[in-house]
């Protein structure tokens, strides 16, 4: 419902007010009464009237006084007056009274058409400046939430992690984030205003790739979305691989006025998932090793094993001679392992003592696969002294050393202080598995006072990664 407008009366005479607030009473009018100069002054400080009728004859403050004064002061000049004279009007009073600010003058006796179409003049006039001034409020409300989502949309575009960059339809940039700023290193004063090519931001080709994005984008109606994958440079030198979302603006007839791009940092990304590739390649690739080495190993196992039972604890001690290797191989991130650690790894099992066993050799690492057949040779030496050589007893001791001859590594295992060695009428998986000695060459010497077993490996093929 509409606020009612307000009228002001201003007689000494209550009939006087009476007749007036007869004429001129309605639905949305209210009016008010003053008697005086002062009580009409004090009445306008708290309301706001679209018209005052002021009686020109009043003791004390006459009308021409109280509109002079009602000029004087902000709130109340522009307040429309009319003046109610029961005197003749000479041209000397009608000016003194529109110097005063008189919109008009009634004369009495008062016409009540003429007071009631005078009144309903100003009654819509004041209807009129109600509707402005709730429409100024509307707008009012509404600029200042439009300023507030503005500045929310701008401090997120200087936080966000995304690059806000607007083009028009020359791929002139017009809008440069915090986040682009930091994203591509250049200050927005030194990019906007220029096309992406001229910039330094885009090279030609991937300049044209987005006008023709932007070509296709905007064919279809507002708000359409896009997506391009696109390679941007940095004030550095560098170079960003980005993911940009854009929504196209169009102007009139659908021609586009800009589009937003809103940029993605997907650089981090893209190397994780290369690298995630090639390290699910390279463990499908060790994984298709592992197993078949596995599988090998029961096989010759299964094919030397006297029962199941001797199959089960021969098959499973070389497993975990496996796996101790891949233990150290998987904290080297597989790129090799270091033959002093894999050496007193494998020759741990079975606490056996420091004084037992003597290590003797430089540092050197092993590639991968030179890794797990020495953790597997290791084994099966240890064990054939455990069961039958030097460890079998409580005297014997094994000596291993090792040596680089140039591009070859030189490797003996010698036992002494066990029972007389005599060689072997067969060889088993062991023997087997020792004297292929990936790419060397594995020499033994069954000599009475201990065996003695030599290998010879090129130390480039120890160097080398894993190759299948």
């Amino acid at each position: 419902m509409a606020d009612p407008v307000h009228f002001l009366m201003v007689d000494d005479l209550d009939h006087n007010l009476s007749a007036l607030e007869a004429l001129l009473r309605r639905d949305g009018l209210v009016l008010h009464r003053a008697r005086s100069g002062a009580e009409a002054l004090e009445a306008m400080l708290h309301t706001d009237f679209a018209l005052a009728l002021l009686d020109v004859q009043m003791p004390g403050m006459d009308g021409y006084e109280l509109a002079e004064l009602m000029r004087g002061i902000e709130r109340t000049r522009k307040i429309p007056i009319i003046f109610l004279t029961a005197a003749a009007l000479d041209e000397r009073r009608r000016f003194r009274g529109y110097e005063a600010g008189a919109v008009d003058y009634i004369t009495k006796p008062i016409d009540p058409m003429i007071l009631q179409s005078k009144a309903q003049v100003f009654y819509e006039i004041g209807r009129q400046a109600q509707e402005l001034a709730r429409q100024r409020d509307e707008m009012r409300a509404v600029s200042q939430n439009l300023t507030a989502a503005l500045a929310r949309l701008n401090a997120h575009a200087d936080n966000s992690p995304l690059a806000i960059v607007e083009l028009d339809a020359d791929l002139v940039i017009r809008q440069w984030s915090k986040g682009a700023e930091r994203m591509f290193g250049w200050p927005a004063a030194q990019v906007l205003g220029r096309s992406v090519a001229a910039s330094g931001w885009l090279d030609e080709a991937t300049s044209a790739e987005v006008a023709d994005w932007l070509h296709l984008a905007s064919c279809p109606n507002d708000g359409q979305r896009g997506a391009l994958a696109i390679r941007a440079a940095t004030v550095a030198g560098g170079e960003v691989d980005c993911e940009c979302y854009g929504s196209v603006v169009p102007a009139g007839h659908g021609a586009p006025r800009t589009i937003n791009l809103q940029i993605l940092d997907v650089t981090e990304r893209r190397r994780a998932e290369e690298t995630r590739s090639i390290l699910i390649g390279e463990l499908n690739h060790r994984v298709k090793n592992m197993l078949a080495n596995v599988q090998a190993i029961a096989r010759q196992t299964a094919r030397h094993a006297r029962d199941p039972d001797h199959f089960a604890k021969t098959f499973g001690g070389r497993l975990q001679a496996l796996a101790r290797a891949h233990s150290i191989l998987t904290a080297e991130t597989w790129s090799g392992a270091d033959l002093r650690e894999l050496l007193a790894e494998q020759m741990s099992v079975g606490a056996l003592s420091e004084d037992r066993v003597q290590l003797s050799g430089p540092d050197l690492r092993l590639s991968p696969s030179s890794a797990l057949r020495m953790a597997l040779t290791l084994h099966e030496l240890t064990t054939n002294a455990v069961k039958y050589g030097a460890l079998s007893g409580t005297e014997g001791h094994v000596a291993l050393s090792w040596e680089a001859k140039g591009d070859v590594l030189s490797f003996t295992w010698r036992e002494e202080g066990g029972p007389p060695v005599v060689e072997p009428d067969r060889k088993g998986f062991g023997s087997t598995l020792i004297m292929a000695s990936d790419g060397g060459e594995a020499k033994v010497d069954w000599r009475p006072e201990g065996v003695v077993w030599t290998l010879q490996l090129p130390l480039d093929g120890a160097n080398e990664d894993e190759d299948g």
